[in-house]
């Protein structure tokens, strides 16, 4: 999972728009060589934005620009509750924090913004 929150925060994104920067990290994933789906369907209210399967295992990877953190957290907390998912990667704009783990599965946030400061 951090190799892949790694490889996130190096990017370069256009964040004004949502949906321009969740087209700039699907460019970047497929440059990079990451197996991944978009919009993969986890059940009739869970699609997150990205799953990428890395060593057998399903990591979701959930973008955020902007947006309320209590939202953000409900949303990638009932994502956790699917068996087929194996951690959650955050991906915002907004800065906060995540505990290590949300319902047993491990959890990272990773900055939007990090890669303009290289």
């Amino acid at each position: 999972m951090a190799k892949i929150a790694n490889f996130c925060v190096q990017q370069r994104v256009d964040v004004s728009q949502e949906k321009v920067a969740q087209a700039g990290v699907e460019v970047a994933l497929k440059a990079g060589g990451f197996e991944f789906k978009r919009e993969y369907s986890l059940g009739p209210k869970d699609k997150p934005d990205f799953m990428i399967i890395q060593d057998g295992y399903n990591i979701v990877v959930e973008m955020k620009t902007r947006a309320q953190r209590i939202k953000i957290f409900k949303q990638i907390e009932r994502y956790t509750t699917h068996d087929s998912v194996d951690g959650v990667i955050l991906l915002s704009g907004t800065a906060m924090g995540l505990p290590e783990s949300i319902n047993g599965k491990p959890a990272l946030f990773a900055s939007l913004g990090r890669g303009w400061l290289r």
